[in-house]
């Protein structure tokens, strides 16, 4: 292998890694009421098969993938899209009941409930008279 050609390989090999890693990061809205937290990612295009979420120790991780189907005989020239993943993460707080989310997706938006636990919630307090 010549310099010239060793020279190509290096250069080409982090730029593709780069664009092997590039990820789009879904616009999130949060929410806190008393029992927890709502999370909901717009993810347009991704269906309920190519999206993935999990929770490891403290970190909330959603992942998702959108399938361009091209009829059989077609093939793209141009696209307009600059990456066809989802990804983004969350640091949980420890006041939240990681083993109880409830996920669903709907029109290409991802809604993730997590409760609080019982102890971390408001209570009232009764006041007795006398």
């Amino acid at each position: 292998m010549n310099t010239e050609t060793r020279q190509t390989m290096t250069e080409t090999a982090p730029a593709a890694a780069r664009r092997a890693e590039e990820a789009l990061r879904p616009s999130v809205d949060i929410f806190e009421d008393t029992e927890g937290i709502t999370l909901e990612a717009d993810m347009p295009g991704v269906s309920k098969d190519r999206l993935h979420v999990q929770v490891d120790a403290n970190t909330l991780v959603i992942e998702g993938e959108v399938q361009i189907d091209l009829p059989e005989a077609a093939e793209a020239l141009y696209a307009d899209i600059r990456s066809t993943r989802y990804s983004r993460s969350f640091t949980l707080s420890n006041e939240l009941e990681t083993d109880k989310i409830d996920a669903s997706l709907n029109d290409g938006v991802l809604r993730l409930r997590i409760p609080k636990h019982p102890e971390q919630r408001p209570r009232r307090i009764e006041v007795r008279a006398g």
